[in-house]
């Protein structure tokens, strides 16, 4: 018997071979020079959906012996397959299909992750998905080894793609289906700044949060006097903290903490540092966790606190603040991102303080980072999260070996990074012009974020052959001014529709980059 006559026998848990998924695709070659995408084809409702491309543009397809109604909807075609009348229904990648296709398939929808390690595949022009599980299922294949994170996008990116968290959420959803992944992905509402940016992420069904109380860290703790100290402390939110600074400082200095790796006993004078400078920082991120609650209700969540995009470094001291704080008012976390020693700029490894050599700053990373490590178990325990986590190779094996498996790195501009790489061999006139631009607006855009390249450095783009332009990909200069300028390219229609068009057109391109790239990342992890 056929598959299609077999079509009404079919359950959820059916398994197609690979000999019919085989003669499935060939089949549907023929009716219409579709082209089914094997790995999506999944089984259920009495019926076979699958993602299938044609003349560049890809479909849900639908393949049933009964009518394909809603919630899906579509164009209905009445083919003879077999020598049986089916309905096959192309369907265009609406939000309300990808819901209708969620409300279907459990492996559709996000889920919290809690304290397993995880990987933040953030993804500014959603068609990188299918490259990372790729990615993931060469280094770990389809074990839980690594947890992906596969929607994941900040308010700020949002913003400068034209995209939303509904339509991250969507384009995530595709890929996940579109590969055939069934061990589960997260879903991450980044660097979330205000109440109503919890509301429009709960909305969109996002499992993740990352709470960003940067704008909250008064970077002047650092260098306050004693009597400073104590002055900005009498007028920290003390009725919100439920406490005194009398109260907290007997409570913290009174403790003999035992890391198990080291003991600390904190000093009055390091208590008001940590309370100036991440007081409101606690209070902001609490207010967070609440209205999350609220929202949230029954369903299970995942919550992250980030203060690594400060200039000032998180001592041991301010993070047993924040984590005793914290824990005390109610909240309750899976990772914490603290500001680290050294700097994490966008889209390069690791790099320390200004003129110390690679090796003395990967070293210095070691030691600052391993006490980190011992609090968060002691205190958690809880993950210890890698902001601008893209391309840090050289701190990977130490990070995954300090901190086993209470681990999350987060990347995101890094796929942008390598949509260009994939660009630049498919139609190297299109990067050229976006890189002469990205260079033009490196000024302006560079403003939020930690980067020191210098645009006169960057090989001139004209005097390069085709074949020699994604070598620029490899350039400190070019890669950080490409990184940044990603809003602007997207938001000039000069570069959008045609960028889009030339990674969807050469899709196996694009996801062959990414596959290389981001094994790279995560065989450290795994």
């Amino acid at each position: 018997m056929s598959l299609v006559q077999r079509l009404a026998q079919l359950t959820a848990k059916s398994q197609l071979t690979a000999d019919e998924s085989e003669a499935f695709c060939q089949k549907l070659r023929q009716i219409g020079n579709f082209q089914v995408y094997p790995k999506s084809i999944t089984v259920g409702k009495k019926a076979l959906f699958f993602m299938v491309s044609r003349a560049g543009s890809k479909s849900l397809g639908i393949l049933s012996l009964d009518t394909v109604s809603a919630p899906f909807s579509g164009t209905v075609h009445r083919v003879l397959i077999t020598g049986v009348l089916t309905n096959l229904a192309i369907c265009p990648l609406t939000s309300d299909n990808a819901a209708a296709l969620r409300g279907l398939f459990e492996f559709l929808v996000p889920t919290p992750f809690g304290l397993s390690k995880s990987f933040g595949c953030g993804d500014r022009l959603g068609l990188a998905t299918p490259g990372h599980l790729r990615a993931l299922r060469r280094v770990c294949g389809d074990s839980t080894g690594i947890r992906p994170i596969l929607a994941q996008q900040s308010m700020r990116e949002n913003a400068r793609t034209g995209r939303n968290p509904q339509s991250v959420q969507d384009d995530a959803l595709w890929g996940v289906f579109q590969e055939g992944w069934r061990a589960g992905f997260g879903a991450d509402a980044d660097h979330l700044k205000t109440l109503s940016d919890i509301d429009a992420c709960v909305s969109a069904g996002y499992t993740f949060f990352t709470v960003d109380p940067g704008d909250y860290v008064d970077e002047t703790a650092d260098s306050a006097s004693e009597s400073e100290l104590r002055q900005k402390a009498e007028k920290l939110p003390w009725a919100f903290l439920q406490s005194t600074l009398g109260d907290l400082v007997r409570e913290l200095t009174a403790k003999d903490f035992d890391f198990g790796t080291f003991r600390l006993k904190l000093e009055e004078e390091q208590v008001l540092r940590a309370s100036v400078k991440y007081g409101r920082v606690v209070e902001h991120t609490v207010k967070m966790y609440r209205r999350l609650a609220e929202q949230m209700g029954p369903r299970p969540f995942d919550l992250e606190m980030s203060v690594d995009e400060t200039n000032s470094v998180t001592s041991v001291p301010e993070h047993i603040y924040i984590a005793t704080q914290m824990k005390r008012l109610g909240a309750r976390w899976v990772s914490l991102a603290p500001r680290y020693v050294g700097r994490f700029e966008k889209g390069v490894d690791y790099m320390g303080r200004p003129g110390t050599p690679l090796e003395t700053a990967v070293a210095e990373f070691e030691r600052d980072f391993g006490p980190h490590v011992a609090v968060a178990k002691t205190l958690g325990p809880y993950k210890l999260s890698l902001h601008s986590g893209s391309d840090k190779f050289s701190i990977y094996p130490i990070y995954s070996r300090l901190a086993g498996d209470l681990v999350h790195v987060k990347t995101a501009g890094t796929s942008y990074l390598e949509a260009l790489r994939a660009v630049s061999r498919i139609n190297p006139a299109l990067f050229r012009d976006i890189l002469c631009f990205a260079l033009e607006r490196y000024s302006v855009d560079r403003a939020t974020y930690h980067v020191s390249a210098e645009p006169s450095k960057v090989p001139d783009v004209g005097t390069l052959p085709d074949e020699d332009l994604s070598s620029l990909l490899e350039d400190f200069n070019a890669r950080q001014a490409l990184h940044v300028t990603f809003g602007s390219v997207l938001h000039d229609e000069r570069f959008r529709s045609e960028l889009y068009d030339a990674l969807r057109s050469n899709e196996e391109v694009y996801y062959g980059v990414l596959e290389e790239h981001f094994a790279k990342h995560m065989t450290p992890f795994c």
